[in-house]
Protein backbone atom coordinates (compact mmCIF):
# COMPACT_ATOMS: atom_id res chain seq x y z
CA UNK A 1 0.00 0.00 0.00
CA UNK A 2 1.71 3.15 -1.22
CA UNK A 3 1.26 6.10 1.13
CA UNK A 4 0.05 9.52 0.08
CA UNK A 5 2.84 12.10 -0.04
CA UNK A 6 2.27 15.57 1.39
CA UNK A 7 4.70 18.35 0.45
CA UNK A 8 4.86 21.02 3.17
CA UNK A 9 6.27 24.49 2.57
CA UNK A 10 8.02 26.15 5.52
CA UNK A 11 9.76 29.52 5.99
CA UNK A 12 12.81 27.54 7.13
CA UNK A 13 12.59 25.10 4.21
CA UNK A 14 14.93 24.70 1.24
CA UNK A 15 14.77 25.23 -2.52
CA UNK A 16 17.76 23.00 -3.34
CA UNK A 17 16.31 19.54 -2.76
CA UNK A 18 18.10 16.74 -4.63
CA UNK A 19 16.69 16.07 -8.10
CA UNK A 20 16.07 12.46 -7.05
CA UNK A 21 13.00 13.64 -5.11
CA UNK A 22 11.42 14.58 -8.43
CA UNK A 23 10.00 17.92 -7.25
CA UNK A 24 9.61 20.68 -9.79
CA UNK A 25 8.41 23.48 -7.50
CA UNK A 26 10.63 26.41 -6.57
CA UNK A 27 8.94 26.73 -3.18
CA UNK A 28 10.83 26.45 0.11
CA UNK A 29 10.10 22.83 1.02
CA UNK A 30 10.49 22.02 4.70
CA UNK A 31 8.87 18.59 5.01
CA UNK A 32 7.70 15.61 3.00
CA UNK A 33 5.13 13.59 4.95
CA UNK A 34 3.90 10.09 4.25
CA UNK A 35 0.27 9.93 5.29
CA UNK A 36 -1.17 6.66 6.50
CA UNK A 37 -4.84 6.03 5.61
CA UNK A 38 -5.53 5.37 9.30
CA UNK A 39 -4.74 9.02 9.99
CA UNK A 40 -4.24 9.84 13.66
CA UNK A 41 -4.80 6.19 14.59
CA UNK A 42 -1.59 5.15 12.84
CA UNK A 43 1.07 4.66 15.54
CA UNK A 44 4.07 6.12 13.70
CA UNK A 45 4.78 8.89 11.21
CA UNK A 46 7.80 9.15 8.92
CA UNK A 47 8.85 12.34 7.15
CA UNK A 48 11.81 14.00 5.45
CA UNK A 49 12.92 17.39 6.82
CA UNK A 50 14.96 20.04 4.99
CA UNK A 51 16.26 23.06 6.94
CA UNK A 52 17.77 26.38 5.93
CA UNK A 53 17.33 28.00 9.38
CA UNK A 54 17.16 26.87 12.98
CA UNK A 55 13.79 25.45 13.97
CA UNK A 56 12.03 26.41 17.20
CA UNK A 57 13.32 25.18 20.55
CA UNK A 58 10.64 22.76 21.65
CA UNK A 59 9.66 19.71 23.64
CA UNK A 60 7.11 16.89 23.32
CA UNK A 61 5.05 15.10 26.01
CA UNK A 62 5.52 11.45 26.93
CA UNK A 63 2.64 8.96 26.86
CA UNK A 64 1.42 9.79 30.36
CA UNK A 65 1.40 13.55 29.81
CA UNK A 66 -0.20 13.13 26.39
CA UNK A 67 -2.98 10.95 27.77
CA UNK A 68 -3.63 13.52 30.51
CA UNK A 69 -4.00 16.15 27.76
CA UNK A 70 -6.46 13.97 25.84
CA UNK A 71 -3.98 12.85 23.17
CA UNK A 72 -3.59 9.24 21.99
CA UNK A 73 0.14 8.96 22.67
CA UNK A 74 3.30 10.89 23.47
CA UNK A 75 6.07 11.67 21.03
CA UNK A 76 9.42 9.96 21.00
CA UNK A 77 11.24 10.60 17.75
CA UNK A 78 14.55 9.90 16.06
CA UNK A 79 16.56 11.35 13.21
CA UNK A 80 18.89 9.87 10.61
CA UNK A 81 20.99 12.60 8.99
CA UNK A 82 21.11 12.07 5.22
CA UNK A 83 23.03 15.22 4.33
CA UNK A 84 24.49 18.14 6.27
CA UNK A 85 26.53 21.25 5.63
CA UNK A 86 29.83 21.65 7.42
CA UNK A 87 28.20 23.94 10.00
CA UNK A 88 25.08 21.82 10.60
CA UNK A 89 24.02 21.25 14.21
CA UNK A 90 21.31 19.59 16.26
CA UNK A 91 20.39 20.83 19.71
CA UNK A 92 19.48 17.90 22.00
CA UNK A 93 19.06 18.45 25.74
CA UNK A 94 20.64 21.19 27.81
CA UNK A 95 24.35 21.71 28.39
CA UNK A 96 23.77 21.73 32.15
CA UNK A 97 20.92 21.11 34.60
CA UNK A 98 18.89 24.20 35.46
CA UNK A 99 15.94 25.18 37.63
CA UNK A 100 12.42 25.66 36.34
CA UNK A 101 12.65 29.41 37.00
CA UNK A 102 15.92 29.69 35.10
CA UNK A 103 14.53 27.76 32.13
CA UNK A 104 11.40 29.90 31.92
CA UNK A 105 13.43 33.11 32.13
CA UNK A 106 15.79 31.89 29.41
CA UNK A 107 12.86 30.95 27.16
CA UNK A 108 11.40 34.44 27.54
CA UNK A 109 14.62 36.39 26.95
CA UNK A 110 16.09 34.06 24.30
CA UNK A 111 19.14 32.94 26.25
CA UNK A 112 17.77 29.38 26.07
CA UNK A 113 19.43 29.16 22.65
CA UNK A 114 22.85 29.14 24.33
CA UNK A 115 21.68 26.60 26.92
CA UNK A 116 21.07 23.86 24.35
CA UNK A 117 23.66 21.15 23.75
CA UNK A 118 24.35 21.96 20.09
CA UNK A 119 26.05 18.96 18.45
CA UNK A 120 27.85 19.08 15.13
CA UNK A 121 26.39 16.42 12.85
CA UNK A 122 27.18 14.86 9.50
CA UNK A 123 25.59 12.42 7.10
CA UNK A 124 25.09 9.06 8.78
CA UNK A 125 24.58 10.39 12.31
CA UNK A 126 21.60 8.92 14.17
CA UNK A 127 20.01 10.61 17.20
CA UNK A 128 17.18 9.33 19.37
CA UNK A 129 15.12 12.09 20.98
CA UNK A 130 12.86 10.83 23.80
CA UNK A 131 9.77 12.76 24.83
CA UNK A 132 10.61 15.46 27.35
CA UNK A 133 13.98 16.31 25.78
CA UNK A 134 14.37 20.00 24.92
CA UNK A 135 15.61 20.14 21.34
CA UNK A 136 15.91 22.01 18.05
CA UNK A 137 17.07 21.25 14.52
CA UNK A 138 19.71 23.53 13.06
CA UNK A 139 20.15 24.82 9.52
CA UNK A 140 21.70 22.94 6.61
CA UNK A 141 20.14 19.53 7.28
CA UNK A 142 18.37 16.86 5.28
CA UNK A 143 17.09 14.22 7.65
CA UNK A 144 14.52 11.47 7.85
CA UNK A 145 12.46 11.53 11.05
CA UNK A 146 10.57 8.61 12.58
CA UNK A 147 8.19 9.51 15.39
CA UNK A 148 5.21 8.43 17.39
CA UNK A 149 2.29 9.80 15.43
CA UNK A 150 0.87 12.71 17.38
CA UNK A 151 0.66 16.38 16.45
CA UNK A 152 1.83 17.88 19.73
CA UNK A 153 4.76 20.28 19.99
CA UNK A 154 5.30 22.74 22.84
CA UNK A 155 7.46 25.65 21.71
CA UNK A 156 9.75 27.30 24.25
CA UNK A 157 11.46 29.78 21.91
CA UNK A 158 11.09 30.69 18.23
CA UNK A 159 13.66 33.43 17.51
CA UNK A 160 11.01 36.15 17.38
CA UNK A 161 8.90 34.48 14.69
CA UNK A 162 5.18 35.33 14.94
CA UNK A 163 4.03 31.99 16.33
CA UNK A 164 2.59 31.09 19.69
CA UNK A 165 4.77 29.71 22.47
CA UNK A 166 3.53 27.13 24.98
CA UNK A 167 5.60 27.89 28.07
CA UNK A 168 3.28 26.44 30.71
CA UNK A 169 2.73 23.16 28.87
CA UNK A 170 6.41 22.90 27.96
CA UNK A 171 7.56 23.50 31.53
CA UNK A 172 5.33 20.66 32.75
CA UNK A 173 6.96 18.05 30.49
CA UNK A 174 10.53 19.31 29.92
CA UNK A 175 13.59 17.53 31.29
CA UNK A 176 15.80 20.39 32.47
CA UNK A 177 19.10 18.57 32.14
CA UNK A 178 21.64 17.24 29.64
CA UNK A 179 20.65 14.23 27.56
CA UNK A 180 22.52 11.37 25.91
CA UNK A 181 20.93 8.24 24.52
CA UNK A 182 22.75 4.93 24.07
CA UNK A 183 21.14 4.58 20.64
CA UNK A 184 22.92 7.68 19.35
CA UNK A 185 25.64 6.67 16.91
CA UNK A 186 27.28 7.23 13.55
CA UNK A 187 25.79 4.65 11.21
CA UNK A 188 28.21 2.98 8.76
CA UNK A 189 27.49 3.73 5.12
CA UNK A 190 26.56 0.14 4.37
CA UNK A 191 25.07 -2.84 6.15
CA UNK A 192 21.79 -3.83 7.78
CA UNK A 193 21.57 -2.22 11.21
CA UNK A 194 18.88 -2.17 13.90
CA UNK A 195 18.72 1.49 14.95
CA UNK A 196 15.73 1.30 17.32
CA UNK A 197 14.31 -1.82 18.96
CA UNK A 198 11.29 -0.43 20.84
CA UNK A 199 9.57 0.35 23.03
CA UNK A 200 7.45 2.62 20.83
CA UNK A 201 8.70 1.60 17.39
CA UNK A 202 11.46 -0.30 15.63
CA UNK A 203 13.74 1.00 12.87
CA UNK A 204 16.15 -0.91 10.63
CA UNK A 205 18.45 0.69 8.05
CA UNK A 206 18.91 -2.01 5.40
CA UNK A 207 20.85 -2.53 2.19
CA UNK A 208 19.82 -4.68 -0.71
CA UNK A 209 19.35 -7.54 -0.83
CA UNK A 210 17.34 -7.43 2.41
CA UNK A 211 18.06 -10.02 5.10
CA UNK A 212 14.56 -10.71 6.44
CA UNK A 213 15.63 -13.26 9.06
CA UNK A 214 15.91 -10.86 12.00
CA UNK A 215 12.69 -9.01 11.17
CA UNK A 216 10.48 -11.75 9.73
CA UNK A 217 8.06 -11.52 12.66
CA UNK A 218 7.40 -7.79 12.00
CA UNK A 219 4.03 -6.86 10.54
CA UNK A 220 2.77 -3.71 8.82
CA UNK A 221 6.25 -2.48 7.95
CA UNK A 222 6.71 1.00 6.51
CA UNK A 223 9.44 1.17 3.87
CA UNK A 224 11.23 4.42 3.04
CA UNK A 225 13.81 4.19 0.21
CA UNK A 226 17.00 6.16 0.77
CA UNK A 227 18.76 5.26 -2.47
CA UNK A 228 18.01 3.01 -5.40
CA UNK A 229 14.83 1.01 -5.79
CA UNK A 230 12.66 -1.13 -3.54
CA UNK A 231 9.73 -3.28 -4.56
CA UNK A 232 6.73 -4.33 -2.49
CA UNK A 233 4.78 -7.16 -4.09
CA UNK A 234 6.30 -6.08 -7.40
CA UNK A 235 5.42 -2.37 -7.08
CA UNK A 236 8.40 -0.06 -7.55
CA UNK A 237 9.30 2.44 -4.84
CA UNK A 238 11.92 5.24 -5.01
CA UNK A 239 13.30 8.11 -2.93
CA UNK A 240 10.52 10.46 -1.90
CA UNK A 241 7.98 7.64 -1.67
CA UNK A 242 6.89 5.25 1.06
CA UNK A 243 4.62 2.24 1.40
CA UNK A 244 3.34 -0.31 3.89
CA UNK A 245 4.14 -4.01 3.50
CA UNK A 246 2.27 -6.73 5.32
CA UNK A 247 5.55 -8.42 6.26
CA UNK A 248 9.27 -8.33 5.49
CA UNK A 249 9.08 -11.18 2.97
CA UNK A 250 7.00 -8.89 0.71
CA UNK A 251 9.89 -6.39 0.46
CA UNK A 252 12.73 -6.54 -2.07
CA UNK A 253 15.58 -4.03 -1.85
CA UNK A 254 17.60 -4.01 -5.06
CA UNK A 255 21.34 -4.73 -4.86
CA UNK A 256 23.13 -1.52 -3.95
CA UNK A 257 19.90 0.16 -2.83
CA UNK A 258 19.11 1.19 0.74
CA UNK A 259 15.95 1.81 2.78
CA UNK A 260 14.52 2.33 6.24
CA UNK A 261 12.05 -0.21 7.58
CA UNK A 262 9.85 0.94 10.48
CA UNK A 263 7.15 -0.82 12.49
CA UNK A 264 5.57 -1.07 15.91
CA UNK A 265 5.45 -4.10 18.16
CA UNK A 266 1.82 -3.57 19.27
Amino acid sequence: MKLRTRIVEKPWGRRDLPAAFGLTTNAAIGEIWFEHPDGDAAPILVKFLFTSQRLSIQVHPDDAAAHAAGLPRGKDECWLVLDATNEAELGVGLNQTCSADALRTAAVDGSIEAMLDWRSVKAGDFIYNPAGTIHALGAGLMIVEIQQNVDCTYRLYDYGRPRALHLDAAMRVANRKPHRDNRDRHVPADGQIMLVDGPHFCVVRADGPLDTGAIRSARQIQIVPLRGECCIDGERLCLGESAIAAQADNVVIAPGAQALLCWTTD
